[in-house]
């Protein structure tokens, strides 16, 4: 019996009318962390939207519990040992630095998206390779965190400012790359292998496209008029735009982040407007009828699902809007919010030419795209079509393209059916 059994069969074997605490027992809590996303299980915390109260030990998690990040399930987490100071200095001792003599006139890799798609890449190459040069270039601070909070920051009242698990900065520094943070990638030029950027051009051996999809805007969502959340920056604005008072909020677009952003906001005190052109929210998952418990749930919520409506424009009345149906429905609101699905970013793969098929088209081997020495992943790309838009598939495809890059043993990428974890914190929700 292995050490680890050994400690997990004496708690099994006390007496459950009187159960000992694991730290009584002299035993910490233990954190697991998810293969596919990072997250990382505490024991000492739980996971109270799964139901999990503060204490339970992962061996007593039912089989069928999922990651609350990504989806995947209990088999893909392992036992989680945060390291020493020590075991970090010498993890960095033993890295090359990148900018020397050797390598400064190397072009290396470029990545494109600060997000949680170009760290994951940029943390396989450097995993492969502790002296590859590496830029990643950036529209935001490039700040490393957990876009799934974003749901469920006003529910578990969240300190925004401790979102951030670390600084892009930081990371850069761990990683020894370089960060052109704040810093937009404008054009691809394909003859000469450079990207262009509002702080100069840059050459590259690689590119790896990272930026991710925007919120879709239908006609009648001017964008000045209407919040657009998809990354930490605009969501800071938005809570700071709504205040410490309750605000009528409506919400474009009843599928996964407008339900989930409309139940946040709803528990936070805020009255919100949920407009969709179905008839229920979450009507992409037909087959699992989660409309009609949510809806069911949400009785006691200040929130308003309006279903079969078309929005037909929204206008700026002093400061408030108006939002106006189709069928001549209006409604009045101090902030707009359109979740009316994703869409990937053409511009890029315009100025290269890149095959494209609803998103960025790419091979499964290494995630090639059309040109040579380009390669995409996250939100923007499309395999056979199928858009990729979920956390589980980040840290394979990333793993894939930096055996591509680098020559490493092939890692092709497997599509897999998605496993969707609806962050509606009154009643959570499990989608296939």
């Amino acid at each position: 019996m292995s050490a680890l059994s050994h400690i997990f069969g004496e708690v099994r074997d006390l007496p459950l009318a009187a159960p000992v605490l694991p730290k009584a027992a002299g035993q910490p809590f233990r954190q697991y962390i998810c293969d596919a996303c990072g997250y990382i299980y505490d024991e000492a915390v739980g996971d109270a939207d799964s139901g999990l109260a503060a204490g339970t030990r992962f061996e007593d998690i039912p089989d069928d519990w999922y990651c609350p990040l990504c989806g995947v399930t209990k088999n893909d987490f392992a036992l989680y040992e945060a390291p020493s100071i020590e075991a970090l200095r010498a993890q960095a001792s033993r890295h090359v630095p990148v900018w020397n003599a050797a390598t400064r006139h190397q072009a290396g890799v470029v990545i494109v998206g600060g997000g949680r798609a170009g760290w994951q890449v940029a943390e396989a190459l450097r995993a492969l390779d502790a002296a590859l040069p590496i830029t990643l270039v950036s529209a935001c601070a490039a700040d490393v965190y957990d876009k799934p909070m974003l749901s469920i920051a006003m529910a578990r009242q969240l300190d925004l400012t401790r979102l951030v698990k670390e600084t892009g900065a930081d990371a850069a520094r761990r990683l020894k790359l370089r960060l052109l943070a704040h810093t937009d990638a404008v054009r691809i030029c394909t003859d000469t292998r450079t990207l262009r950027t509002t702080r100069g051009t840059l050459r590259y051996d690689h590119l790896v496209l990272a930026h991710g999809a925007q919120a879709a805007l239908p006609p009648a969502l001017p964008a000045a008029l209407c919040w657009r959340i998809n990354h930490l920056g605009a969501y800071q604005r938005l809570r700071a735009a709504l205040g410490d008072s309750a605000k009528d909020v409506v919400i474009v677009g009843a599928g996964l982040i407008g339900s989930e952003l409309a139940n946040d906001l709803a528990l936070g005190g805020h009255r919100v407007t949920l407009l969709d052109v179905m008839a229920q929210p979450l009507a992409r998952w037909p087959g699992e009828q989660a409309g009609t418990p949510l809806l069911a749930a949400w009785q006691d919520l200040p929130i308003q699902f309006k279903g079969g409506v078309q929005v037909a424009s929204v206008e700026k009345l002093g400061a408030r809007y108006r939002v106006t149906t189709a069928c001549g429905q209006r409604f009045a609101a101090d902030q707009v919010i359109a979740a009316a699905g994703l869409a990937t970013p053409p511009r890029l793969a315009q100025s290269a030419a890149l095959a494209w098929h609803n998103g960025i088209a790419v091979e499964p081997q290494g995630l090639r795209t059309s040109v040579e020495r380009i390669h995409a992943l996250g939100d923007c790309i499309t395999v056979n079509g199928q858009a990729s838009r979920f956390i589980e598939p980040i840290a394979r495809q990333a793993r894939s393209i930096a055996a591509a890059i680098t020559g490493a043993a092939p890692v092709p990428y497997e599509t897999r059916p998605a496993v969707v974890r609806v962050k509606t914190t009154t009643h959570p929700l499990t989608l296939h």
